[in-house]
């Protein structure tokens, strides 16, 4: 995922929706996403996702190919946690691993919140939603939640006080209790 986010960063000048979408996250106005949205300049993250779709398939069979490093003991990252603890499956766990410690460890975005919506979105899906819903009340509750408990930072490196080094700087952070209040407030039901 460190790979990934540095070749996306490399490709569209950032991995950070706030700073691709030119959005305020921190006091979205609604004004303002209803504008973004109408513009059409949604299509532009949809495009970027698909377009580095080759890139992402690339770099996986790169690191499959590669010699197996020794893996931390677990816990290992925020997002499969939190994914273990409301009962995804375990595919969905190993997924969203890599959302850890700000997306690719990039100390950007919280991963953990990241994993939330993305399977409160499965979800929805499965559901019969038809399309992605960015006013979800289950959505918004999450983030809402997210926001009490992570002092109402999104960034991982704002809410940690830093950044991580690694994958093991990362696990041993999360077994001595790192991020706990955040991974308890996104599991609680809404």
């Amino acid at each position: 995922m460190q790979r990934l986010a540095q070749l996306f960063a490399a490709d569209y000048g950032d991995i950070n929706c706030a700073e691709l979408t030119e959005l305020s996250f921190n006091k979205p106005q609604a004004k303002d996403v209803l504008k973004y949205v109408g513009s059409g300049r949604i299509l532009r993250c949809f495009t970027m996702s698909g377009s580095f779709s080759q890139t992402t398939y690339r770099e996986i069979n790169a690191a499959m190919d590669g010699a197996p490093s020794k893996a931390p003991e677990p816990p290992v990252s925020c997002a499969a946690l939190l994914l273990q603890r409301v009962g995804a499956p375990e595919l969905h766990q190993t997924m969203a691993a890599g959302f850890a410690g700000g997306i690719g460890l990039s100390g950007g975005g919280c991963g953990a919140l990241g994993a939330a919506i993305w399977l409160i979105s499965l979800k929805e899906a499965e559901a019969g939603a038809l399309k992605l819903n960015l006013a979800s009340p289950t959505g918004q509750a999450a983030i809402e939640r997210y926001l009490a408990a992570a002092d109402y930072q999104y960034e991982c490196a704002a809410v940690v006080g830093r950044q991580f080094s690694d994958v093991h700087d990362h696990a041993t952070y999360l077994r001595g209790g790192g991020c706990e209040q955040i991974i308890e407030a996104l599991a609680a039901p809404a």
